[in-house]
């Protein structure tokens, strides 16, 4: 595998009318979840991707499992609970930028995994190993596995990619969830922070003071989300670089953007680009996102990828 990425998906439920969710009365159903958006993100790039999960045994668990084999996204190791349901959430577009989020995920199947359940072999094949934030405030034994995936990742020489992906209604209370997100950062060769988590973690700085204050943990490539405004590049072997963003004219929904930022990161890293350019694709890749409705919807396939980053796709291809 070229990436490895662990954590929950769950079945997303979107109105088909703007306004406050009290008013919906009929609504799509999609998929959504920050690691397989990103193992999709990149298996629609041309790169091996493998997605580990724990689903209900249940109409949602089979819909949701039979999407993400689809995108050509490994599943192999996704296993199923009898006992416990897979995970469901809802977004609100109350008015134009203004996305609310609503999870029902408290003892979902995918809260349940835990270190026994992982297999060596589903991780120690990888290049890099993708995890998040999210995925340690689900359950204290989602925390163990965790350990034991990176375990397997450092034995092997795999790469650890870490997403703060800062999710507070999940955590016991916010310093349980400012001392873990430091501790896996810390554990990981790149993280992938936005500014808001940066200042959760830190209290108020400069941009450029976050990425130093990350490289304190001990990590060796910290690339710090700035939104429209691009991201900030630093490592051993890179300056601290800012890299522009693309411009969207109409944002239609930011939920997933982060994801696919990483993906298009890791597919640059994958192609042997050098990390300023593997951060102007993951730049692409987030912008492209916000056009379309859904979490995994508008994530490209390579040449509308290149079309993009060559100046704008055609309005009109006929």
């Amino acid at each position: 595998m070229d990436v490895v990425t662990i954590g929950e998906t769950m079945a997303l439920f979107t109105p088909n009318e703007e306004g406050m969710l009290r008013h919906a009365h009929s609504f799509s159903m999609k998929f959504g979840g920050a690691e397989s958006n990103v193992a999709i993100g990149l298996s629609r790039l041309g790169h091996r991707s493998r997605w580990i999960s724990r689903l209900g045994e249940d109409e949602f668990g089979d819909a949701m499992q039979s999407f993400i084999r689809g995108e050509g996204v490994d599943v192999s190791y996704v296993t199923r609970d009898q006992t416990a349901p897979t995970g469901v959430f809802f977004k609100e577009f109350r008015r134009l930028n203004d996305t609310r989020v609503y999870y029902y995920r408290k003892d979902s199947a995918a809260s349940k995994m835990s270190a026994e359940w992982l297999q060596d072999d589903s991780v120690s094949d990888a290049e890099y190993l993708h995890i998040t934030g999210i995925t340690p405030g689900l359950s204290v034994s989602c925390r163990e596995m965790l350990e034991k995936a990176i375990s397997i990742a450092k034995g092997n020489g795999t790469k650890i990619v870490f997403d703060p992906n800062l999710r507070l209604k999940i955590w016991k209370d916010e310093e349980e969830a400012r001392y873990f997100l430091k501790k896996y950062a810390s554990e990981s060769d790149i993280v992938l922070p936005g500014i808001s988590e940066a200042e959760f973690l830190f209290g108020a700085c400069s941009p450029e003071e976050y990425v130093e204050k990350f490289h304190a943990l001990g990590i060796e490539t910290v690339i710090m989300k700035l939104g429209k405004e691009g991201a900030l590049v630093s490592s051993q072997s890179v300056p601290l670089t800012k890299i522009p963003g693309f411009p969207v004219e109409r944002l239609v929904d930011p939920v997933g953007a982060g994801d696919a930022f990483a993906a298009g990161v890791l597919s640059g890293l994958l192609d042997g680009l050098p990390l300023d350019e593997a951060v102007l694709r993951g730049n692409a890749m987030g912008a492209m996102v916000t056009m379309v409705n859904g979490d995994a919807e508008g994530l490209p396939n390579r040449s509308d990828l290149a079309s993009f980053m060559n100046g704008g796709l055609d309005d009109v291809t006929r």
